[in-house]
């Protein structure tokens, strides 16, 4: 199964069948020669090697991931607490917007920069601040922010669980259905948005009955992409993608990640607004 996410798919370490990107690289579905890291290369090999020439590791995407996440949280925090109520519409808007220029800059390069993904994360988390911020006040419930994480940890680590552990196969049909229903709904969102623009409201991006539903789709689909990235770095790894190729893969769990708990925290928002 050739990948069909719009970030992994930009190096052919994630595709099957795109060839292999180190010697000795398992091929798909065959269990890797030296066990861990699916490189093909000896243990003493692989550590000892510089880091742009050798393969891609598990190891390599939990370290990236987590500090992609670390700046994420830190500029949240800074935002929530630092910038002053006179530039909280402005810098919200301007985290937004360069959060997705910067996402679709990084989905499209053939070429991983790390610099791109602090910046997208830097950018997101002020994003992630603010609106967390205004969610917690419309609620009246602070702590909902705590429970919208753990619950975010909760199911991420469910999900992986799930992958592994009952060996889901990621097949072409699932990845299609996966896809179309992202995309559809973030048409839906784009078209809500602009309505909203000409002072349509349809309620889907709202806290009422509308918008709870949408929240638990949007939900949904976060937990079947991330079965698509966890799929979808595990070929990465089985095929010796590129060690540099982990900040790719740091950056769709990010995204996925955020999205996840975005929903999470609509959710709880909605459910407890009436407390």
């Amino acid at each position: 199964m050739q990948s069909r996410n719009p970030v992994l798919n930009r190096s052919s370490a994630f595709a099957p069948g795109q060839g292999q990107a180190y010697p000795g690289a398992a091929p798909y579905g065959q269990p890797a020669p030296y066990g861990y890291g699916g490189s093909g290369m000896p243990p003493q090999q692989q550590q000892g090697a510089p880091a742009a020439s050798r393969p891609m590791t598990l190891d390599d995407v939990i370290v990236k991931t987590a500090i992609t996440l670390g700046v994420v949280v830190a500029a949240a925090a800074v935002a929530w607490w630092r910038v002053p109520d006179t530039l909280v519409t402005p810098v919200f808007l301007a985290g937004a917007l360069v959060a997705f220029a910067l996402s679709m800059v990084l989905s499209f390069s053939r070429k991983v920069n790390p610099a791109l993904v602090m910046v997208f994360a830097a950018a997101e988390g002020v994003f992630l601040g603010i609106g967390s911020k205004f969610i917690a006040n419309w609620s009246g419930h602070s702590d909902i922010i705590v429970q919208a994480v753990l619950a975010t940890m909760v199911t991420a680590g469910l999900t992986l669980a799930t992958y592994k552990y009952f060996a889901i196969k990621v097949t072409p049909k699932f990845t299609k259905m996966v896809v179309i229903g992202t995309m559809g709904f973030a048409g839906v969102l784009l078209v809500n948005l602009l309505l909203s623009l000409f002072g349509v409201h349809t309620g889907i991006s709202g806290f009422g009955p509308m918008g709870l539903l949408f929240a638990a789709l949007g939900a949904g689909l976060a937990v079947f992409n991330l079965i698509l990235d966890f799929d979808l770095v595990e070929q990465g790894v089985r095929h010796g993608a590129p060690q540099n190729e982990a900040w790719r893969a740091a950056f769709a769990l990010t995204v996925t990640l955020v999205w996840l708990y975005w929903n999470i925290l609509r959710i709880l928002a909605i459910l407890r607004g009436g407390d």
